[in-house]
């Protein structure tokens, strides 16, 4: 099947943004002023940005600059925080829980497509990191994981399961390495 064949057949029937074409506008905009040029360094701003568009953000959470997030109506993070300029392709909702820290260019990716259907349709599901979860530099999560407590996916993982509490996960696929002790 060609390319033209391919994107005549392809189907997100079904899918929702969730957001009036109105509100994806005001959110592209002020995405690429605010969000994607670096322009406004201050966490502060970000975050009240992000809640002006529906985020659910607890306190004292940071936000750096040149982060891409797809909607941030599909978005919940939990008090203390912080997204490096990552890539949040949210499709679907991703919760982020407290003290998690989400690294530079790290992606969180909600959608993927069905190969093995000729329309190459759109499937979603919510990623989930759980309180104290650590995602590494350039570590993938992929659509419908888990992360849970206090696990950590190390720099350049993809993480294509669950993670179990307090494990420690490497390589492409990822696996289980060892166990997170965490001292004083």
């Amino acid at each position: 099947m060609n390319q033209v064949q391919l994107r005549k057949k392809f189907d997100t029937a079904g899918y929702s943004s969730g957001a009036s074409t109105l509100k994806m506008l005001l959110w592209y905009f002020c995405n690429a002023l605010f969000f994607r040029s670096g322009l406004v360094p201050f966490s502060v701003v970000l975050v009240a940005i992000l809640r002006l568009f529906g985020a659910k953000i607890g306190k004292d959470v940071r936000v750096k600059p040149f982060i891409h997030i797809k909607y941030p109506w599909k978005l919940t993070m939990g008090d203390h925080s912080w997204l490096a300029d990552c890539y949040i392709e949210n499709l679907a909702h991703v919760h982020i829980g407290k003290n998690v820290c989400v690294s530079q260019e790290a992606m969180l990716l909600t959608g993927n497509h069905d190969y093995k259907k000729t329309g190459f349709d759109l499937i979603t599901k919510d990623i989930v990191l759980e309180d104290g979860v650590w995602i590494g530099a350039r570590a993938l999560v992929a659509p419908g994981i888990v992360c849970k407590s206090h696990s950590v996916l190390a720099a350049g993982s993809v993480a294509t399961k669950d993670m179990e509490a307090y494990g420690i996960y490497q390589g492409n696929p990822a696996v289980r390495v060892r166990e997170r002790e965490i001292g004083s």
